[in-house]
């Protein structure tokens, strides 16, 4: 029987974090099913994946230099030496090139590979990648991430959410079949986790496979969180690339423990913006009923669900300033207690008191 790769490439913002997390929970359980995930270690199937990833796409973030030097290859023997079926997943690969698309192909050869790629509309989306870019490290307001956006220019959230652009450079020398579209769900259904089943039958995995629930996910920040977040990046200087002591301190620690916590004022979708989004998904259910892939889900779930009339929505640039000092003081709570946790690091404490002279000299 050939062994059977699954390969999730994405998309962003589309519940990986918690299928990654799962995934690493069930890992055993999985195995005794004839799954393979792999991993370098019990438990640590979720970095490998992201690594092997950076690796494949010769890029390096997120950790020390040189951190994935290597891994891809690593991933590609513990493929062959897997199961019946292997599931890989990170959501970067999504905005991949060809010749690196070329490459995981030619590695993988002489396995049955799939795609899977998960999609949402683009009025969740959009907010939700421009709040990720900027517990990434970037500093551009909104209306110019939309703009960006809308007009074709090319970064990583752009290549990696066209839906017909990335599964017509994945599956370029696949037959459709192999090529699987799991839609997010505008509802939870009535269990709560209907994506998690989607993504299972995509994987070919029973649910009951893996039993073992995931209370990670990748929440986004409301408006005034993410403005704050967005002025700490311009005040700091940091880049997109930053290293990993302030990436731990800034997206994991303040983003991703602390303002997503709050309880926050939602990014939406400007009003006006509804038609671009609402052309996109004509033209992505266009083209996957013209395609043939396999679909998993509903494709209604691609067209975004415009709000009441009456609704109001709130400017993400243009927060007000109350909002932005309440969010700014339990940030500030937070760092100071973490700052005060480390102060007998020499190493972190001069860090800080060096951003600090630095800010005080601006």
């Amino acid at each position: 029987m050939s062994r059977v790769v699954h390969l999730h490439i994405g998309a962003p913002k589309t519940g990986t974090t918690y299928l990654q997390d799962r995934l690493r929970l069930n890992t055993a359980s999985l195995a005794r099913h004839g799954v393979t995930v792999p991993a370098t270690r019990p438990g640590r199937s979720d970095m490998f994946h992201f690594r092997a990833a950076l690796d494949l796409l010769e890029q390096d973030w997120g950790g020390p230099p040189g951190h994935a030097r290597g891994a891809w290859d690593a991933m590609v023997r513990r493929v062959n030496r897997g199961e019946d079926n292997v599931v890989i997943s990170h959501e970067i690969l999504a905005g991949a090139k060809p010749d690196k698309i070329a490459k995981a192909m030619n590695d993988l050869a002489g396995n049955e590979v799939h795609i899977v790629y998960s999609a949402r509309d683009l009025a969740r989306q959009i907010p939700a990648a421009w709040q990720e870019s900027i517990k990434q490290g970037r500093k551009w307001q909104f209306r110019r991430f939309i703009d960006r956006y809308e007009s074709g220019k090319t970064f990583f959230f752009r290549q990696a959410l066209d839906l017909p652009e990335v599964l017509t450079a994945w599956g370029a020398k696949m037959p459709p079949e192999r090529i699987h579209v799991v839609t997010v769900p505008h509802d939870r259904g009535p269990d709560g986790d209907e994506l998690w089943l989607r993504f299972c039958r995509a994987f070919g995995i029973d649910p009951a496979w893996a039993p073992l629930d995931s209370e990670r996910d990748n929440r986004s920040l409301g408006i005034a969180e993410t403005s704050l977040l967005r002025k700490l990046n311009r005040r700091l200087e940091l880049g997109v690339w930053r290293d990993p002591v302030y990436d731990a301190l800034i997206r994991q620690l303040l983003a991703q423990e602390v303002l997503v916590a709050r309880d926050a004022v939602p990014v939406r979708l400007p009003p006006d913006r509804y038609d671009f989004a609402e052309q996109q998904a004509e033209l992505w259910i266009e083209w996957v009923k013209g395609s043939g892939v396999d679909v998993i889900g509903d494709l209604e779930d691609l067209r975004p669900r415009r709000p009441a009339e009456d609704a109001e929505w709130r400017n993400p640039d243009r927060v007000r300033a109350k909002l932005e000092l309440s969010a700014a003081l339990d940030a500030l709570t937070v760092m100071t207690r973490e700052a005060a946790s480390h102060a007998s690091s020499g190493a972190v404490g001069g860090r800080l008191r060096e951003t600090a002279r630095r800010l005080r000299d601006r």
